[in-house]
């Protein structure tokens, strides 16, 4: 049966600019009236118990992608991750990606890097922090952190080439309403640190508490359907398997569903696989 995706719609520059300040300030709002209590950094609080590590590369060699976008995004993505590295998120917490971060902008130091609209790679500024996104979800996934708001990417850009996670297990940003915000329901305290070294946007999540459990990612009903409007789509569900250290009994969890235009002609196999371990 083909999941039917629809066809995105072209809208002009000063609907797409309209729509986009409508929300920002939307968003904004929501901030100043909410009575939520929202992480923030605190160098006094120890977590010495690491429950997931992961790093990125940073320069890959993207078809039709000019190098400097990627040099470019190193740049954005340093600024951005000195908002957030040493975030504490104690129990009853919500971590949000953008009310750290604030608004990428030129007076900030941020650069024109790459960014998907519609279907089409283009630039602006702060471009390629997505890439923080998708670190912060992953590492998210292996601790008991609820996923708040995670955007997925309605894209998928750019052929898998020696991919170590499952197609759109990651999270897409703009800012600030397609934000990722992460909620701590546990009596845990975690604390992320977040840097940059010669090749890797690298990450830790620490806790308070030594893991008890594994976690492992899993991608089932993976496809690739053509639509009726001409264009391919690539689709999954992605699960999490929890194996209790102790015991070695697991459970397993729904995490999401993706679906997604394919920006490129696809020649990748039906598989399943089982990804990443705690």
């Amino acid at each position: 049966m083909i999941h039917q995706v629809e066809k995105p719609i072209e809208r002009s520059r000063l609907r797409r600019l309209l729509g986009r300040e409508y929300y920002i300030l939307r968003r904004k709002i929501k901030w100043h009236f909410s009575d939520v209590n929202y992480a923030t950094t605190d160098d006094s609080v120890t977590a010495p118990y690491i429950w997931k590590e992961h790093r990125s590369v940073l320069l890959r060699k993207l078809k039709d992608v000019d190098m400097h976008l990627q040099y470019n995004k190193i740049e954005n993505l340093r600024i951005a991750i000195s908002n957030i590295d040493g975030v504490v998120i104690k129990p009853g917490e919500v971590f949000s990606v953008w009310r750290m971060v604030g608004r990428p902008t030129k007076r900030k130091g941020y650069k024109m890097g790459m960014m998907i609209h519609n279907g089409h790679v283009s630039t602006g500024i702060g471009g390629g922090l997505c890439q923080l996104g998708n670190l912060l979800y992953w590492m998210a996934l292996h601790t008991p952190l609820t996923i708040k708001e995670r955007w997925r990417h309605s894209f998928d850009v750019f052929p898998d080439v020696n991919r170590t996670i499952p197609f759109a297990c990651g999270a897409t940003l703009a800012y600030n309403y397609i934000d990722l915000q992460l909620e701590n329901t546990t009596d845990i305290t975690f604390k992320i640190n977040l840097w940059i070294d010669d090749e890797y946007l690298n990450g830790v999540v620490y806790g308070s508490r030594k893991p008890m459990v594994e976690y492992e990612i899993i991608e089932k009903d993976h496809r690739i359907e053509l639509q009726w409007w001409g264009d391919y789509t690539r689709h999954n569900r992605i699960m999490r398997r929890i194996i209790d250290i102790e015991t070695g009994t697991s459970t397993e969890e729904f995490v999401t569903e993706n679906n997604a235009i394919m920006m490129y002609n696809p020649i990748l196999p039906h598989q399943e696989h089982a990804f990443a371990h705690s």
